[in-house]
């Protein structure tokens, strides 16, 4: 009886969120990209695939990361927007199902005002539509928790229409545009064959951040309108306001989100750092693309900065920021063997206070290898 008990507990909580409606959604809400001829389409695939290739060498160059060398449990997938959309939410799915099935049976009561208080069709439907906005807006991503089809490993995604408008806006050399963003999301994919524990690390932490919100979602509402309110308050100051994350947690997911935004931090800043660590002899247009694409946000309009500022786009910006300040001061102060230290274990990744704190990691690291 409780095997049955168990299973219907399960099978509730999959009313939580309807994946399927969230992919069906994000491809419906999806706006169209660039015009492109398919024979532009089979060129853009093929050239992107090269120079993502290409990539792994000058990754292997900059970061001394001997993981570069061999690349093959993981893939290299080249895609629209629609199959970027469809692909996030298999990620989600992963993510979150193992800790809401154990939630659904260690505390079936909270998973019960969860689902009456969010609904499947209606998280699905809110999930399908910043996935559609996201969709636009993602050059490339890679995925370490849904497996390759080649093993155990990830899954790089270029989503080839982002990247050809971006392109495009900037007036930039697409070769070197391309090759330049295929050095930072092969980064990504370099840094998860550097540290194979990273993937499971950081899916535990995810997981319990999610249970802990499903575990307390008879306060979401009140919750979300403190939240409301806080945004509006401090709509004049982007970067003075709370942020929607920060008001939504406790302070044990508050703890929980702090880890995992230092770690995204250190993630983001080093694959800039790498990215940036090329010159002309790479990229011959460099410069140019350096001081074009980091142009290009000041002129989003109020609508697109309201709704970035809702996504928390403009927290993740600044990780990129904060994580690559992190990475220079540690390569400056210890060359890049001494910063490489942090693939080891977890008990070397940085605190949020040390990513703005970067001798603090230092020392600590110090003390761990001399005791």
């Amino acid at each position: 009886m409780e095997s049955t008990n168990a299973s219907a507990q399960i099978t509730t909580h999959r009313n939580l969120i309807n994946w399927e409606l969230a992919a069906s959604s994000a491809a419906r809400l999806t706006p169209a990209g660039p015009v492109l001829t398919p024979a532009e389409v089979r060129a853009t695939v093929t050239n992107l695939r090269e120079l993502a290739d290409r990539s792994v060498a000058h990754v292997h160059q900059i970061s001394r990361l001997d993981a570069a060398r061999d690349l093959r449990d993981s893939e290299l997938l080249i895609v629209d927007r629609a199959s970027w959309a469809k692909a996030s939410t298999q990620s989600f799915r992963v993510l979150m199902e193992p800790a809401v099935e154990q939630l659904a049976v260690s505390r079936p009561q909270a998973m019960k005002t969860a689902t009456a208080s969010l609904g499947g069709a209606m998280t699905g439907a809110q999930m399908g539509a910043i996935l559609a906005f996201l969709s636009s807006k993602v050059l490339g991503q890679y995925d370490p928790f849904v497996p390759s089809s080649q093993g155990t490993g990830g899954r790089l995604l270029l989503v080839a229409p982002n990247i050809v408008s971006v392109e495009r806006e900037l007036k930039v050399d697409p070769a070197d545009f391309r090759l330049w963003v295929c050095l930072h999301e092969q980064t990504h994919r370099v840094q998860f064959a550097a540290a194979p524990w990273l993937k499971d690390h950081l899916s535990a932490h995810i997981g319990e951040l999610t249970a802990g919100l499903v575990d307390k979602a008879e306060t979401l509402s009140d919750r979300l309108g403190k939240a409301a309110k806080s945004l509006g308050m401090n709509r004049a100051d982007e970067g003075s306001g709370l942020g929607l994350l920060s008001i939504l947690q406790d302070p044990e997911d508050k703890e929980r989100l702090s880890h995992l935004t230092a770690v995204m931090s250190l993630l983001e800043g080093h694959a800039n750092v790498v990215m940036d660590g090329v010159d002309a002899q790479i990229v011959p247009t460099v410069k140019t693309i350096r001081r074009r694409f980091n142009a290009r946000g000041k002129s989003r309009g109020p609508v697109e900065k309201l709704i970035r500022q809702l996504m928390g786009l403009d927290a993740k910006m600044r990780q990129y920021s904060d994580g690559a300040r992190f990475v220079r001061r540690v390569v400056n102060q210890t060359g890049m063997d001494g910063f490489n230290q942090v693939w080891e274990s977890a008990l070397h990744l940085p605190t949020e206070i040390e990513i703005h704190a970067p001798d603090q990691w230092i020392d600590r690291m110090s003390l761990l290898r001399h005791g």
